[in-house]
């Protein structure tokens, strides 16, 4: 099996090189490059597609959010930010710009290796503790969530995907297959013009895209 290739970009020397050292004793993982600011995460990107980036965001020259919306754009590789800020404005950015996961600093280096993989493989990841910030402030569905888009069972699947659940656990509630699950939230995508299901948590939970 190829071994994940992994840029970190974070200002910390500190970080930096705790987090070159817990991924490189990892048979699983190949750091190609540490980065100090956006630009250099970039042009590393650039010089050596990676699979994963790993994000800071408040970084000197570029920041992690702007960095993002340049590699994504240039499909070099898929963004995990990796911070200490969890504020809403932050988050919805860093999605928007095409962040496939955002996590806080304060996981166990087997959680962050577990949250790489997922995003490796095309399992998008947000932070419980973000998650949680949305949801406590929120009561149910946001009034600017078009819910006229939507059919009933698309609405019941929307709501379950914005309380976390998991494909499988949608489809033992709804006592429906794991694949016509995955083929409603396809559906849904489209029709919200939305990229993948932590953007559509969002947008139901806040109304924003």
């Amino acid at each position: 099996m190829d071994k994940i290739k992994v840029i970190i970009a974070d200002d910390s020397d500190f970080v930096r090189d705790g987090l070159n050292i817990i991924l490189n004793i990892d048979d699983e993982f190949d750091v190609i490059g540490c980065a100090a600011n956006g630009r250099e995460a970039v042009n590393m990107a650039i010089k050596n597609k990676a699979d994963v980036i790993l994000m800071d965001i408040q970084m000197p020259e570029m920041s992690g959010i702007e960095a993002t919306k340049e590699i994504v754009s240039r499909e070099l590789g898929k963004v995990l930010i990796l911070t200490t800020f969890d504020d809403y404005d932050l988050v919805k950015q860093a999605i928007n710009n095409g962040a496939k996961g955002y996590i806080m600093k304060n996981h166990t280096p087997d959680k962050l290796k577990q949250m790489i993989k997922s995003i490796y493989s095309g399992v998008n990841v947000l932070d419980e503790k973000v998650f949680n910030k949305f949801t406590e402030s929120l009561n149910g569905c946001s009034s600017n969530f078009d819910e006229t888009l939507f059919t009933s069972r698309e609405l019941e699947i929307i709501k379950l995907v914005a309380d976390g659940l998991s494909n499988k656990d949608i489809a033992a509630n709804l006592f429906i297959s794991e694949g016509t699950v995955k083929n409603h939230i396809s559906t849904i995508l489209e029709k919200g013009g939305l990229s993948h299901r932590t953007q559509l948590a969002v947008y139901y939970l806040t109304g924003k895209k």
